[in-house]
């Protein structure tokens, strides 16, 4: 099983925006920063996800455990519901491409145990 540790980063809400992405299992090791331009904070959550499930997608990893510290982001995909339209379609597609892999779980995890996802996403951030 492949565990991915992915965050989300703004300077400012809206602001400058990274995703992090820690992945590792199996002998694979990967870290990963992408800038994301404007955006506020909990896009740059639900990015992190659609983005690494579109790298593990592509890279065919296809029995992923995802790990965020963003309670918004595992909730809306546990219920595949979100609250806030502005989020919807960003949801939608994470279905979409959870549905493309063999096993796929998101956990909640404390942020402190979410360090590494989280440096990537600011290194992100600087990369703007």
């Amino acid at each position: 099983m492949i565990e991915v540790y992915i965050d989300g980063a703004s300077a400012g809400d809206p602001g400058l925006s990274g995703a992090g992405i820690f992945i590792k299992g199996n002998g694979i090791l990967e870290h990963i920063s992408i800038p994301l331009g404007q955006m506020d904070n909990h896009s740059a959550e639900f990015m992190a996800c659609k983005m690494a499930l579109e790298i593990c997608i592509d890279k065919q990893y296809t029995v992923v455990s995802f790990r965020s510290d963003s309670q918004a982001v595992v909730h809306a995909i546990e219920k595949e519901y979100v609250r806030n339209s502005e989020y919807k379609f960003l949801l939608q597609e994470i279905i979409h491409l959870s549905k493309a892999l063999d096993l796929f779980f998101i956990k909640w995890i404390p942020s402190k145990q979410n360090r590494v996802a989280d440096e990537l996403a600011r290194k992100a951030i600087r990369q703007n």
